[in-house]
């Protein structure tokens, strides 16, 4: 059974993230609401979770995950981010983005897009999440909860928790969540192009 973690939106308890940042250090998978919509996240290193992750989502090997950062420099750990890319970017974070990047080689290959050698990076603009990430000091690896076969997310705490109670270890309630997933800009080819439009303003990057 999944651990329940009901959580001020604006004033997050320490005690609670900290048991949260544990599970994730112990290699659990967490569901946890952003400034988009729900999703599931684990430790960068944890395979199982990753594996997990997939599995829940149905993925293939050409779906990119998200590294959730805490802040710009994190973000500039794990991707490569030109001089000419660096003010449209940093500007828009944090934020409802999820910006597709050639990744460096803090990055495990098996997260990388096989062909692109990409991967996503977001800056959540989240209270909540900010201070999971500043107590957990790595980034949180991320995808959307989008179950398969579904169109909407789930938008309530309680809900993720009745369905995915015996595949997820923790998920976070901090009131209702959004309904719609980040805007996707893909950065790794030289005109940048929209692959999703969602909760960010893409008018910015066109």
């Amino acid at each position: 059974m999944a651990k329940y973690f009901d959580v001020h939106l604006d004033n997050p308890q320490p005690r609670a993230l900290r048991q949260v940042a544990d599970l994730v250090r112990a290699d659990g998978l967490i569901a946890y609401p952003t400034d988009s919509c729900f999703a599931l996240g684990c430790r960068l290193g944890n395979q199982e979770g990753i594996n997990r992750i997939r599995e829940i989502r149905r993925l293939d090997s050409g779906h990119h995950f998200t590294l959730v950062c805490r802040d710009f420099a994190q973000l500039g750990q794990f991707v490569h981010v030109s001089n000419a890319l660096f003010r449209s970017i940093k500007a828009a974070t944090p934020g409802s983005y999820t910006f597709i990047l050639p990744a460096t080689k803090e990055v495990p290959r098996r997260l990388l897009h096989p062909r692109k050698k990409t991967v996503g990076v977001r800056i959540p603009d989240h209270v909540v999440v900010q201070a999971l990430l500043a107590e957990l000091g790595e980034p949180l690896l991320s995808s959307t909860l989008l179950l398969p076969d579904e169109t909407e997310p789930m938008t309530q705490g309680w809900e993720v928790k009745e369905r995915l109670d015996h595949v997820v270890d923790a998920v976070i309630d901090v009131g209702e969540c959004g309904a719609v997933p980040t805007t996707v800009i893909d950065f790794s080819q030289a005109e940048p192009e929209i692959l999703r439009r969602g909760a960010g303003d893409p008018s910015r990057f066109e």
